[in-house]
């Protein structure tokens, strides 16, 4: 029986049984298998690695595990403190847009109230999903390790948060977002870009009270309005904008970092 020792660094370590974490792991195995298949059958996604360094040589996921290898595994949060000759991560998405599954309803309001790109229905199954990720160029986020697995899913992240306002700064944090963040630009209901038009042509359209309060000149927040290009859904700035702005700006002005490293038994 062949034995390989890993040593899973930072947040690598969040997909780990706890008696599993900030150790090295010793793993027995008697089949020959890549890199990826083992990391993968240890629990953790390929999607979160950046880099893998073996007997102090880096490789790419195609190396086939040898006996006695020592393995440390190295998630995208630590390529600033290293210098790998070899990254598997892949080249960084000229457009940022996501998908999300269904576990992540709120997080997905979050994302378009933000002005990203984000596809979400709640009957997506996990083969749509991979599907859309690959032939959109779409990240996928998701809070099920097991499909961010898939070969198909080459940019995904698991959203470790199970807070919505957490989730979102995660997000940020992830892909370093906070610079483009462009908000009240796209459909909170159904992602489409947001139009600004004049009163007239929605007055009709409009609750009694915002149509009442709009004719007033001390209510000039009430006379911008925007329509969805797709839905058709009409936007102002009611009371509900005051709200939005100050998430907004706890958002952004919140950051998260994670740090850890092995240990041994």
């Amino acid at each position: 029986m062949a034995v390989a020792s890993f040593c899973f660094h930072a947040e690598l370590n969040d997909f780990l049984p706890r008696y599993k974490r900030q150790v090295i792991i010793s793993h027995s195995f008697s089949e020959r298998a890549s890199i990826k298949d083992m990391i993968e059958a240890l629990g953790v996604p390929h999607t979160e690695v950046d880099s893998m360094e073996v007997n102090n040589k880096f490789v790419d996921f195609s190396y086939i595990v040898q006996d006695k290898d020592t393995i440390n595994v190295y998630p995208i949060s630590a390529a600033p403190d290293i210098t790998p000759s070899v990254s598997v991560r892949p080249l960084p998405l000229s457009v940022i847009r996501f998908v999300l599954d269904i576990h992540l309803g709120k997080l997905v309001t979050s994302l378009r109230l933000l002005g990203f790109d984000t596809l979400y229905r709640n009957d997506y199954d996990d083969e749509e999903l991979a599907e859309i990720s690959s032939n959109q160029s779409r990240i996928l986020l998701t809070r099920d390790k097991g499909l961010l697995m898939r070969s198909l899913v080459t940019h995904g992240y698991y959203v470790r948060s199970t807070n919505p306002q957490q989730q979102i700064v995660e997000v940020l944090q992830r892909f370093d977002l906070f610079k483009i963040v462009s908000p009240f630009q796209r459909c909170l209901r159904c992602n489409g870009l947001l139009t600004p038009v004049a009163k007239e042509s929605v007055i009709d359209e409009l609750p009694e009270t915002v149509r009442s309060r709009s004719v007033s000149a001390g209510e000039s927040q009430n006379n911008e309005f925007h329509r969805c290009e797709d839905c058709a859904q009409i936007y102002w700035q009611g009371t509900h904008y005051e709200r939005l702005q100050q998430f907004i700006e706890q958002v952004l002005d919140s950051k998260t970092v994670i740090k850890n490293s092995c240990g041994h038994n």
